[in-house]
């Protein structure tokens, strides 16, 4: 997904958790265009309130490829069209404004970094900043449920290494393509400062 919708989505939260019921239109649309796989449409209504189904919803849309914003968008037309108009004005509205400095220069980290694949000391300085945000990063890398289960069963007491043991599967299971850059492309959407993450990586 286009880093810009990732951000609306993120800034748009709390609004579509107030105004969105997530109801089976939307998710079979979704299902329907390849959006969401059939694990997804349980996961979703597994959850026992609206405001959560939604949120998973969110949390997974941003992992689903670069179709997922303009497929959720369509799935609104019919039952919340304020929803797709605000979305799509606020769209248009970040298309006229001079294009921010991208998040990896934001950072600052050397350009000779950022091809290389990161050090387990890199991966446990950023496992110790992660929080609540954990699971969407690693979602956003590639990690499925299952994985992220996993790394919970394995350390049930320490939310830091379930981090880190997430993100060494990440590794191992990309090798010279999981590098600094696509970590900090998926960190975009966390409240890490990019001087923070500068410091990470040096």
């Amino acid at each position: 997904m286009d880093p810009k919708h990732k951000e609306l989505l993120r800034s748009q939260r709390l609004f579509l958790v107030e105004e969105l019921l997530v109801d089976d239109m939307i998710i079979q649309y979704l299902y329907q265009e390849e959006i969401l796989t059939e694990s997804h449409l349980e996961e979703i209504q597994s959850e026992s309130s609206n405001r959560k189904k939604t949120l998973k919803l969110l949390d997974i849309l941003p992992t689903r490829g670069s179709r997922a914003f303009h497929h959720f968008i369509q799935s609104l037309e019919k039952d919340f069209p304020w929803i797709k108009d605000k979305l799509l004005r606020l769209c248009a509205e970040d298309k006229e404004s001079p294009p921010p400095l991208s998040f990896t220069v934001q950072c600052g980290v050397p350009d000779h970094i950022l091809p290389t694949v990161p050090t387990t000391q890199h991966l446990n300085r950023l496992a110790a900043l992660l929080s609540s945000e954990w699971k969407s990063v690693l979602l956003d890398l590639g990690l499925s449920s299952a994985d992220l289960y996993r790394c919970c069963v394995d350390h049930p007491h320490a939310v830091q290494s379930q981090v880190l043991a997430g993100l060494v599967v990440w590794t191992q299971r990309n090798g010279r393509e999981a590098t600094v850059r696509r970590l900090l492309q998926s960190l975009q959407a966390t409240d890490i400062l990019p001087s923070v993450l500068q410091q990470v990586f040096v």
